[in-house]
């Protein structure tokens, strides 16, 4: 019996993953640059035994369905693949996560998963190697290897397309986020068919791409000489333009909502009064509210007012993966 368990933390893209280039290995069509957040993390076990006839998964207690043990057993198989043997497994996941937040991430998932089958079959893998194996499981899954600020660098083949740390003298201890939940409903289009339908058939996709490059030069240039203004607007103008590739797709679609809307004028406001704070959304109706700690307060108290205290959450920068003994 092999046995190994991790800790991993959901990530936040401020340069937007919006397309893939290779379906199959998760290869992404652009370079993307996260920063790792300490208020949601899963903890996986893994446990491989000669005992088990097939591969179960549990999530939060409960046993999942043909559909996602597929998904975790294809997972499986890779790491099998590399230690050279074929025991069945139990995997026991649990999101440590606000009840019914919508954020029940498949990125700090699938990190604890690797971390954990690392870990159980002794293969030694440095956190490089374990950021790609990551990234097979679900793409942003590579970037929560690592805390703080992490890059995604795309890459042309397996070996090639991996995260890493992005370099900050510790910029990110002066940051916070602030989650506005809007809706933890099931998306009418997933984030994997929406992306897909965006590279396709959006006018607009190109221009993505033209422009995204421009973007992550932005970007780290704003963590390097720690200029909260400029990351902040290059990060709410990334997001927006991801958004606006779906406008444009056969059909049209958009994960905004009538509150999203509400939230993201919030934070405009908030500008005009003098306090710096900016927004950005993934493939989903909520908003992140990225803020430097000076003016924490003041964004809390706005959207506490505007929204129940149960859908305003705050987190902080976090670590990178962590194996549980």
């Amino acid at each position: 019996m092999f046995k190994g368990k991790a800790r991993a933390y959901t990530n936040i893209a401020l340069i937007k993953y919006w397309g893939k280039k290779n379906e199959e290995l998760i290869l992404p069509m652009n370079n993307s640059l996260s920063l790792t957040l300490d208020a949601f993390y899963t903890e996986t076990e893994v446990i491989f035994s000669d005992s088990y006839m097939v591969d179960e998964f549990y999530l939060d207690g409960t046993l999942q369905d043909e559909k996602a043990t597929k998904k975790v057993i294809q997972f499986l198989d890779l790491f099998r693949k590399e230690a050279g043997l074929s025991l069945k497994a139990s995997v026991i996941s649990q999101n440590f996560v606000p009840t019914a937040a919508g954020l029940a991430s498949s990125a700090s998932g699938l990190a604890a998963l690797a971390g954990a089958c690392n870990t159980a079959l002794k293969l030694g893998l440095d956190d490089l190697s374990l950021s790609r194996f990551a990234r097979r499981g679900s793409g942003s899954a590579c970037r929560s290897i690592f805390g703080g600020f992490v890059e995604w660098e795309k890459g042309h083949d397996d070996l090639s397309s991996y995260a890493k740390p992005v370099p900050s003298d510790s910029f990110e201890d002066d940051l916070a986020m602030v989650f506005v939940l809007i809706n933890d409903q099931k998306k009418e289009v997933s984030s994997r068919n929406g992306m897909r339908r965006t590279v396709e058939t959006s006018n607009f996709y190109q221009g993505w791409l033209d422009s995204v490059e421009g973007d992550l030069y932005q970007l780290k240039q704003a963590i390097k000489t720690k200029d909260f203004q400029l990351l902040g607007e290059t990060m709410e103008r990334n997001g927006l333009k991801m958004h606006g590739t779906t406008l444009a797709a056969q059909p049209p679609f958009t994960y905004w909502s009538p509150d999203s809307l509400k939230a993201m004028d919030a934070v405009r406001q908030l500008r005009k009064k003098g306090i710096p704070c900016y927004f950005t959304m993934d493939a989903g109706p909520n908003v992140k509210v990225l803020v430097e700690n000076s003016h924490l307060s003041e964004v809390q108290e706005t959207f506490t007012k505007l929204f129940s205290k149960e859908q305003v959450i705050t987190a902080h920068a976090g670590p990178g993966i962590a194996i549980i003994e």
